[in-house]
């Protein structure tokens, strides 16, 4: 008999509990960007007290798990300059989600729940 592949969290439910966890201890969680319910690429934009800190990707690790990678433009060049970013990524994954977070240890929290 074939063994089954070990069931998965949809991207609904990720970004669900991402949410949960996030308002659970004082932050912010606001989905920018609605994706595919099953299987969409979810991107956490961190912010602290309103100051963009990185926009992160979950991908896979190669080894059964997740990780956050950074990507799109240094948080230097501000919220101006992630709006391109993100309308070419939706452009090429329309199945793709967004979430922003604003707490602090953002990063920290979100690889926690998500990967």
């Amino acid at each position: 008999m074939a063994e089954q592949p070990p069931a998965r969290l949809t991207s609904a439910m990720l970004v669900g509990a991402l949410r949960r966890r996030v308002a659970a201890v004082g932050g912010f969680a606001t989905i920018l960007v609605k994706g595919d319910d099953i299987s969409g690429v979810i991107l956490v934009q961190t912010l602290e007290k309103g100051q963009e800190t990185g926009l992160f990707e979950r991908v896979s690790n190669f080894s059964g798990g997740h990780a956050l990678m950074r990507c799109g433009p240094d948080p230097e060049e501000g919220a101006q300059a992630m709006v391109p970013y993100i309308e070419r990524r939706r452009r090429s994954d329309p199945d793709l989600w967004v979430i922003e977070l604003d707490i602090p240890e953002a990063e920290r929290l979100a690889a926690e729940t998500i990967c």
